[in-house]
């Protein structure tokens, strides 16, 4: 029996992830000046026919006297995603079109002893928070030549690659009527044995110029059928592998007609808003806390991070087709409360067994985690968009969750 799973995906342009870009860049700024400094920054975006506003809360504490310009990064950083001009939604460079307002106190006292080392109940380094965080990895990918080393379930992996491909072609000019706000959507079809056997449907809205009145005489429909070519050739097949892509694949491109009014002027944007979009597309579960603008003494995102890396070399490995594992954690405390590892029926030995190789393998007390990831380095604002799971890492040591490491992965085959 067949079914159908659906994943999507949002630009950088969108308003929420241009707020989790602004967080990430402030978090980058507070980490260049102090690697061991303590954020948690959101940002809420809005526009209005005549202005814009970037409002920018939340808590910082760092050991310099340095300045932190809030104001300047987030108007260089909504600006490079494209928000220069006020008709594409925001004009970022323009203090007269779009005002900042930043409100930053210093994290409390009375949870910093929890996590400083040597201070609170317990003197090692402890959770930021309560709370628990899910890591997910899948091997569906791995059968595409353009996917391979992903190790993410394909509709997430396809609805993120569509939207990086939309900003970029914005950007270098390949769509050159785009704006940045644009989302996808995929749904790929399963066969009885859970492989993907087909693209059942792409979806896109992807905010334009007014095409209509530029280019065909004020005709909507022939702006939509210029548009829809466009994404087409230039978007859908450079990035959906062929294979996939049969005759009755759906396309929906700007499913209302035309998006020309976009960014902050149509919607609201928040830090953290699209959690389900940062991570695995809904395959797999999610904790509840946001990534964006928290360093990593924040288990909400360190934790996820070392979840996923767990989850990554138990597949790789070859014990398992699909694996989640489930972290969590108290406030002030650093060994997790628990670790649950879950193949989902696909492993080649028990849960247990794997549990506790897995358990063997990784340390996930907080302190560990960061050292082991290099999470104290300015790496942040390049994961804001585009997802924080199956990319490859970079060279400045953005995304060492994605780096599987051979020894771990011989250690879990026993």
């Amino acid at each position: 029996m067949t079914y159908l799973f659906t994943s999507e995906s949002v630009s950088e342009g969108h308003p929420d992830k241009l707020c989790d870009m602004i967080s990430d860049a402030i978090l980058d700024e507070c980490l260049s000046i102090d690697p061991g400094a303590r954020v948690a920054v959101e940002t809420m975006v809005k526009g209005t026919d005549s202005s814009s506003y970037i409002f920018i809360g939340g808590e910082v504490t760092i050991s310099s006297n340095e300045e932190i310009r809030y104001e300047e990064v987030a108007r260089k950083t909504a600006s490079s995603i494209g928000y220069d001009d006020h008709s594409v939604g925001m004009d970022a460079t323009s203090g007269e079109l779009c005002e900042v307002v930043v409100r930053i106190t210093q994290q409390s006292p009375d949870i910093s002893q929890g996590v400083d080392q040597g201070k609170g109940l317990h003197l090692e380094q402890g959770a930021g928070d309560q709370g628990l965080m899910f890591g997910y990895a899948s091997n569906e990918t791995e059968s595409f030549p353009e996917l391979v080393g992903s190790f993410m379930p394909l509709p997430a992996a396809l609805a993120q690659r569509l939207t990086s491909k939309m900003s970029t072609s914005m950007k270098d000019g390949s769509l050159s009527w785009a704006r940045p706000d644009s989302k996808s959507q995929v749904t790929i079809e399963y066969d009885d044995e859970g492989i993907p056997s087909k693209v059942d449907t792409v979806v896109i809205a992807i905010q334009h110029d007014d095409i209509a009145g530029e280019k065909f005489g004020g005709s909507e429909d022939e702006e939509h059928d210029y548009i829809f070519s466009e994404v087409l050739d230039k978007v859908i097949k450079p990035v959906i592998p062929s294979t996939l892509m049969k005759e009755d694949t759906k396309i929906i491109i700007n499913g209302t007609g035309r998006f020309v009014r976009g960014g902050p002027h149509a919607d609201a944007g928040l830090t953290g808003r699209k959690i389900i979009v940062d991570t695995y597309g809904g395959m797999g579960r999610h904790g509840g806390g946001a990534f964006s603008g928290k360093d990593p003494s924040k288990v909400d995102r360190s934790a996820a991070y070392a979840s996923r890396w767990a989850a990554k070399h138990v597949v790789a490995s070859g014990m398992a087709e699909r694996c989640e594992i489930q972290l969590a954690y108290a406030i002030g405390v650093s060994e997790p409360v628990s670790v649950f590892v879950n193949t989902l029926d696909t492993g080649t030995v028990d849960d247990q067994i794997l549990s506790e190789r897995v358990q063997k393998a990784f340390d996930f007390r907080p302190q560990a985690i960061i050292d082991a990831l290099n999470l104290r380095s300015p790496i942040y604002s390049v994961t804001a968009s585009g997802g924080h799971f199956g990319r490859n890492p970079g060279a400045d040591g953005e995304f060492s969750w994605e780096l599987l490491q051979e020894d771990i992965l011989k250690s879990l085959q026993g």
